[in-house]
């Protein structure tokens, strides 16, 4: 039976936890993989108690997250998009290449809690993968993890571009790599991810990023941020998550507010990924927003406040903030949002 707690907000937008054993926020006995127990995680750091503090969900009074210990800040990895190295071929087409990582990596999740995740560059989600329609990509993926793995790039390529077992190179072995070369299209916001079972155990250890295909016009300047909607099954019971988060860490935009500008554009590029939990979603308060499902299409197909993601369901959300103000995000379903799914759009003149 799932262990899952259940958090309070304040109304001023603070989180606290109730007062539970500190022991309950641990990885326990988590799994190398495949079946194989290699023993309890660390447990969470000792001389706080857990109850209610701002930093919401396990995150003590006071305690937070070292960012620079885990390699990554989710304040970065929102704005942080990787266009490759770019070349001219002999056709005059660009092409873009990138060398992608696999590495076993124990990351703090939340304050004394530690999760041995497997990453795609050392961060959660992995670097976000940008082009343009047309290009062609050439992925460079270095295995040096202690488990088989591969990419799978949601998109139109070849069967043995798939990064799937058992078609064209099929699984890179610890050790291994392999060079993924295709074409980029159709224009629009996909993923990637590993793809090598058990699948739903590589996926929720943290092996997945955003892949973005810029039609070849363009779209309008705005300021663009991406959103990656994942949990965290720190028991690995495989049944369910006891914590949720975007971009990596719980909580991370309610103390540190997402900052935009009133007036300005502001264009999300929206992943779910989240393991675990067959539905999403994502709902922004006092504003509404156009909706671009997969991003395939240039019109929008809903303007609403609150739209649904199923996993590996994705999608653009364009916004301009009328008036300043501070705005909670979140997923419309309590226990998520309770569990770190939430933070604050900072909306600045």
């Amino acid at each position: 039976m799932t262990t899952r707690r259940h958090f309070l907000v304040g109304a001023a937008g603070a989180v606290g936890a109730a007062t539970l054993a500190p022991a309950l926020a641990a990885a326990q006995s988590p799994h190398s993989g495949h079946g194989e127990q290699t023993g309890p995680a660390d447990p969470p750091a000792t001389g706080h108690s857990p109850h209610s503090g701002v930093n919401g969900a396990t995150f003590r009074s006071g305690a937070g997250v070292n960012h620079a210990a885990n390699g990554f800040d989710p304040a970065v990895i929102l704005r942080d998009f990787d266009r490759g190295s770019v070349s001219t071929l002999s056709d005059g087409r660009t092409q873009r290449e990138w060398t992608v990582v696999a590495r076993d990596q124990e990351i703090e999740v939340s304050p004394g809690v530690r999760f041995p995740a497997w990453t795609f560059n050392g961060r959660v989600p992995g670097p976000t993968l940008r082009c343009t329609e047309g290009d062609v990509l050439r992925v460079r993926f270095v295995n040096s993890s202690a488990h088989p793995h591969t990419m799978h790039f949601h998109g139109i390529h070849p069967a043995e571009m798939d990064g799937v077992p058992m078609v064209g190179r099929g699984v890179i072995s610890p050790g291994e790599e392999f060079a993924y070369t295709f074409d980029a299209e159709p224009f629009g916001l996909h993923l990637y991810h590993c793809h090598v079972g058990p699948l739903a155990e590589h996926i929720a250890r943290g092996m997945y990023g955003t892949f973005i295909v810029d039609p070849r016009q363009g779209r309008p300047a705005a300021d663009e941020l991406v959103m990656v909607q994942h949990g965290w099954n720190t028991t690995f019971d495989g049944q369910g998550n006891q914590l949720y988060a975007v971009n990596g860490i719980p909580f991370a935009y309610m103390n540190d507010p997402v900052r935009v500008r009133a007036g300005e554009l502001v264009r999300i590029y929206l992943v779910n990924i989240l393991e675990y939990d067959p539905i999403n979603s994502f709902h922004l308060h006092g504003n509404f927003f156009e909706y671009f499902p997969t991003g395939t299409r240039l019109e929008p197909a809903e303007y609403t406040d609150t739209i649904m993601q199923a996993q590996g369901q994705r999608g653009i959300c364009e916004v301009r903030f009328p008036r300043p103000g501070r705005f909670m995000f979140h997923a419309h379903k309590t226990e998520f949002a309770d569990l770190g799914w939430m933070g604050f759009f900072e909306v600045t003149e």
